[in-house]
């Protein structure tokens, strides 16, 4: 994947530490996804095969200083939000006190920042007092099945157990919106829509839906297998009536409410139904590229900066300006033309 030319120093002196980050197309960037370790403790079928891995090499991997020192700039130039990924970003030693770290920022406006995370819930019970009181305000856990075989066989680790008890100290917990997230598969786990939306209502959680995206390390998406938005929705009709739920803004997730509410369920149709014109994330692999799409082929690293002698606020905030005026108006991934990323989506980050 090609990296992109670092700044040349006109990007600053266009706007300027401070200002906000928008593209050429107007979007206003707020949220910025940190991706902590490629590594994961489960081999999701659509994700990563389950072995013959190409780990990123450990001395690639951002440190917390380099992290803190990243998100620090991104928060001065308007980034209110920070989403930690993976990867499963539980498998990091430190990730209690990243956390603390970026807790601890304000935005532009002298607001703290909002810390949310997605994770696959397996090491959730050991490290959530720890997770809240460092200042987590948010979590996203992955389980797109109840059936210990289907579980076993989706991620060739018997480990539903462990995932099923991480939910249940999160919806124990103070972290609210708690969302459960499922990436719909025909034949896998498509007749399992309506059990696992009365799961998660049963444990105070939003259940989101995810259109299979191809952004698997083995290039094996196909799109005859992916569960489309409108039939996730024609499943769920048979269960509930649904209400389309107004003023959804940038999150890439479009909601119902069932039943009149107070319970909703979010599908997200990167796919069929793309929300590339209110897009207002970045993101940040764990070896310190930038990329200002999920489909990105370009990426800015940021690697050299933090480990050579620049004054890092003003590079890390001429690459961030750099990465977001490279932002295409969408990801193209209906058109003939699309090329898949290189990376699997446990190396760019969820």
């Amino acid at each position: 994947m090609p990296a992109a030319p670092a700044p040349d120093g006109t990007d600053s002196a266009l706007a300027g530490l401070g200002a906000p980050l928008i593209d050429t197309h107007g979007r206003v960037h707020r949220d910025l996804r940190i991706s902590l370790t490629d590594r994961c403790s489960l081999r999701c079928t659509y994700c990563m095969p389950e072995q013959g891995n190409e780990w990123l090499a450990r001395t690639s991997i951002l440190t917390l200083d380099e992290i803190e020192t990243v998100a620090r700039v991104a928060a001065a130039d308007g980034i209110t939000t920070f989403r930690l990924t993976g990867g499963e970003p539980l498998l990091r030693t430190d990730i209690v006190e990243v956390v603390r770290r970026l807790a601890a920022l304000t935005d532009a406006d002298g607001r703290p920042v909002e810390i949310a995370m997605t994770t696959n819930g397996i090491r959730l019970r050991e490290l959530l007092p720890a997770l809240v009181d460092a200042g987590l305000n948010r979590l996203n856990i992955s389980i797109d099945t109840l059936r210990r075989d289907r579980f076993r066989d989706l991620t060739r680790r018997d480990r539903l157990d462990d995932v099923l008890d991480g939910i249940a100290a999160a919806a124990a917990s103070p972290l609210r919106p708690l969302k459960l997230n499922a990436v719909a598969m025909r034949g896998v786990n498509d007749d399992e829509l309506v059990d696992l939306v009365e799961f998660a209502v049963a444990h105070g959680a939003q259940m989101r839906f995810i259109e299979q995206m191809p952004l698997d390390a083995g290039h094996t998406w196909d799109r005859s297998s992916m569960v489309t938005q409108d039939e996730i929705l024609a499943r769920l009709a048979e269960r509930w009536a649904l209400t389309p739920v107004p003023g959804r803004g940038g999150a890439p997730a479009a909601r119902w409410t069932l039943d009149g509410g107070p319970d909703v369920v979010g599908v997200i149709a990167s796919v069929t139904a793309p929300f590339c014109g209110d897009c207002d994330r970045l993101r940040l692999t764990a070896d310190g590229q930038l990329r200002n799409c999920l489909f990105s082929t370009t990426e800015y690293d940021l690697l050299p900066l933090l480990r050579g002698d620049a004054d890092l606020p003003t590079a890390i905030d001429g690459m961030l300006r750099s990465c977001v005026r490279g932002k295409l108006p969408g990801h193209a991934i209906n058109d003939p033309s699309f090329l898949q990323p290189a990376r699997g989506m446990n190396a760019i980050g969820g």
